[in-house]
């Protein structure tokens, strides 16, 4: 792809292409995910970045070969909601409990002189909220619409799944929406210099899962989603 078209190309689209874009979009603060509709051009321009920068970055991969298994746009959709399920939402599951109690006592135990911990703890209780009832929709009835579709064609199958995806991705900009407030909140994750051994796994188990919800949601509104619209 010529450097003129990929500025005109959207950010899930480009990582949809090849993966090892992620991490470069990443790094920049590109958001390819809920904002994956962007154009690389008005992305960069939103945020101060060069694209200049990001176009050498992404130059530099086309020397590289691309590991085997990575091209989640090649996958069969039923493969993809198993891979999904299995990887992504098995991981938000067992990371909720968690980050919902460290996040609620740092808030208690910081949050006097650290006010901001208290908008944190609140929005992640309603992250987990949202995602564990989103989850479970989509386990139980998007996922299982998209197989039968993509075997059988079934036509109320495809009105499902297009009513689904129209509410699962407003909610997917909801969550996405409440962890970047909480990354503006702690300023990136920043450790002040009064935290505790508590207030470091916090904001490291954050990071680590807002890392994750920017694939898992990638995997479904620019990838999945589109498929799964066109069966």
């Amino acid at each position: 792809m010529e450097n003129t078209d990929i500025l005109k190309t959207t950010l899930g689209e480009i990582v949809a292409e090849d993966f090892r874009r992620a991490p470069i979009f990443s790094e920049a603060g590109l958001d390819f995910c809920c904002g994956g509709k962007k154009t690389l051009n008005q992305a960069c321009f939103e945020k101060s970045v060069d694209p200049g920068l990001i176009l050498a970055r992404l130059n530099e991969l086309q020397s590289v070969p691309q590991a085997p298994g990575q091209n989640f746009n090649e996958w069969p959709l039923g493969f993809l909601t198993d891979f999904i399920v299995n990887t992504h939402h098995k991981y938000v599951t067992k990371a909720l409990p968690d980050l919902e109690a460290y996040t609620a006592k740092i808030a208690d135990v910081h949050g006097s002189h650290h006010p901001e911990l208290k908008e944190v703890a609140s929005l992640f209780r309603q992250v987990a909220a949202e995602l564990r009832q989103h989850m479970k929709k989509e386990e139980e009835v998007l996922f299982p619409a998209i197989k039968e579709a993509s075997v059988n064609g079934s036509e109320s199958a495809r009105n499902l799944i297009a009513s689904e995806i129209s509410r699962m991705t407003g909610e997917h900009e909801f969550a996405g929406g409440a962890m970047d407030l909480i990354n503006e909140k702690t300023n990136g994750y920043s450790l002040p210099v009064d935290a505790c051994n508590t207030y470091h796994v916090t904001f490291k188990l954050l990071r680590q899962f807002e890392d994750d919800l920017h694939i898992h949601v990638h995997l479904e509104n620019n990838i999945l989603f589109p498929k799964s619209l066109n069966l």
